[in-house]
C-alpha cells in the first residue's frame, strides 16, 4: 500500500472510531432497555398464551415422556452454529492479526448474537463487534471488512442451502408457496434484492451510489408528524458510500485469497445446516413423525422468509406466529405451543443468556482497568 494509501485509512479509521463509542453506547442504553422490555413481554406472554390454550397437566405429560436425545443434539448444533461462525470471523481476523485468539473470536461472536437478537432488524450486533474488536486494537476499517466478508459470505452459503433444498424438496416447496403465497413473495423477494445488492456493491459500486442519491435524497424530505425520517443526509449518503466501499473490497480479496474463502464457506454451510437441524431437533423431541428433515428444512427456509420482514427485536412475535402457523399441521396435537417454546430458547433467549455472559468484565480486564485508574 502506498503512503497516501495509508494516510487515507488511517483518517478513514479516525473519522469512524469518532462515531463507533456514541454508536455503541446508543445501542447498549435506550434501545437495549425498550428490547428487554419486549422481550419480556413476548415470554411472558408465550406462556400466558400456553396455559391459557393447554391444560397444565397435558403439558406436564408432554414434557415427561419428551425424547431429551434430540434436545440434548439440538444443543449441541446450536454449539456448533456458533463455533462455525466464530470460526469465519476467527479466518480473516488470523489473517490481518496473527496473534489473535480463538477465544476471542468467539467473545465476539456470542456479542453478536446477544446485540443480533436485542435490536430491530438485528441492526446492533456489528456496530458492537466493531466496538469490541476496537478494544482489542483492531483498526475500525478491519473490523468492519472482515464483517462485511463474513455476512456476505454467510448469506451467499444460507441461499446456496436453500436452493439444494429447493431442487431436492421442489413439489413440497411449490406447495408450501401456494400456502402461503404472501409470505413467499415478500421473503423471496426482499432476500433477491439483498443478494442482488451485495453482489452490485462489491461489482458496480458507482451504479449502486446512482441509486441511492435520489432515494436518500427523497427519504430526507419525507416527515413522520415533526420529525425527519432521515437527518442530515449528506452524512449518511457518505457513510452509506464507506460501507459499499467496504464491500467492494471483499470481492477483490475473494478474488486473491481463495482458499481463506473456501474456509469461510465450508465454515458457513455449517453454520447453515445446524440452524436448521435445530428445528428438526425440535420436531422430534416431541415423538413427531412423518416429516424427514428436508421437508423440516422447507418449511423453516419459509419461516427464515417471515422472520426475515419482521422489523422487531429478534423478530419477536411474528416468529413464533410464524412457527405456530407453518410448523403447526405436521406436529401432534397439543405439541405444537411447545415446540414454539423450546424452538426459541434455542435461537433467542439462549443467544442472549449466553451473549450477556460474554459481557461480563473478567477478573483480568478489571485488574488492567484498576491500573490505568490508579497510573
Amino acid at each position: 500500500m502506498s503512503q497516501k494509501g495509508e494516510q487515507n485509512t488511517k483518517k478513514k479509521d479516525k473519522i469512524l472510531e469518532a462515531n463507533e463509542p456514541t454508536e455503541a453506547k446508543k445501542t447498549s442504553k435506550k434501545v437495549i432497555i425498550l428490547s428487554t422490555l419486549f422481550i419480556l413481554f413476548i415470554f411472558i406472554g408465550t406462556f400466558a398464551y400456553m396455559m391459557n390454550t393447554d391444560d397444565v397437566n397435558n403439558l406436564g405429560e408432554i414434557l415427561r415422556t419428551a425424547d431429551y436425545k434430540w434436545v440434548l443434539f439440538g444443543l449441541i448444533c446450536l454449539i456448533v452454529m456458533w463455533l462455525s461462525e466464530a470460526v469465519n470471523m476467527h479466518i480473516p481476523l488470523k489473517r490481518l492479526y496473527p496473534t489473535q485468539k480463538f477465544t476471542n473470536s468467539i467473545k465476539i461472536t456470542m456479542i453478536g448474537q446477544l446485540f443480533n437478537n436485542l435490536t430491530p432488524f438485528s441492526t446492533g450486533g456489528q456496530v458492537m463487534q466493531v466496538y469490541e474488536m476496537g478494544k482489542s486494537g483492531k483498526r475500525t476499517s478491519d473490523s468492519l471488512s472482515i464483517l462485511s466478508m463474513k455476512f456476505l459470505i454467510q448469506q451467499i452459503m444460507m441461499m446456496l442451502f436453500t436452493v439444494i433444498v429447493l431442487i431436492f424438496q421442489f413439489n413440497h416447496f411449490q406447495y408450501l408457496f401456494n400456502q402461503y403465497l404472501v409470505i413467499g413473495i415478500i421473503g423471496v423477494s426482499i432476500n433477491v434484492i439483498l443478494l442482488t445488492f451485495l453482489i452490485a456493491a462489491g461489482t458496480k459500486k458507482e451504479v449502486i451510489m446512482k441509486i441511492a442519491k435520489p432515494i436518500f435524497k427523497l427519504l430526507s424530505k419525507i416527515r413522520i408528524g415533526k420529525f425527519k425520517l432521515i437527518k442530515e443526509p449528506e452524512e449518511r449518503l457518505e457513510n452509506f458510500e464507506k460501507s459499499v466501499e467496504n464491500y467492494n473490497e471483499q470481492f477483490k480479496i475473494i478474488k486473491n485469497h481463495k482458499i481463506m474463502v473456501l474456509k469461510m464457506s465450508i465454515a458457513g454451510l455449517i453454520q447453515a445446516v445446524t440452524y436448521y437441524a435445530i428445528t428438526f431437533a425440535v420436531y422430534k423431541t416431541f415423538g413427531n413423525v412423518g416429516a424427514n428433515f428436508w421437508e423440516i428444512v422447507t418449511r423453516q427456509t419459509f419461516l427464515v422468509l417471515l422472520v426475515s420482514i419482521v422489523p422487531t427485536p429478534g423478530a419477536g412475535l411474528g416468529a413464533e406466529g410464524g412457527f405456530l402457523l407453518i410448523f403447526g399441521p405436521i406436529f401432534k396435537q397439543g405439541t405444537i405451543n411447545l415446540g414454539v417454546l423450546f424452538w426459541r430458547i434455542y435461537t433467542f433467549y439462549l443467544p442472549i443468556l449466553i451473549g450477556a455472559l460474554f459481557m461480563i468484565p473478567t477478573k483480568r480486564l478489571i485488574t488492567k482497568r484498576l491500573q490505568k485508574e490508579k497510573i
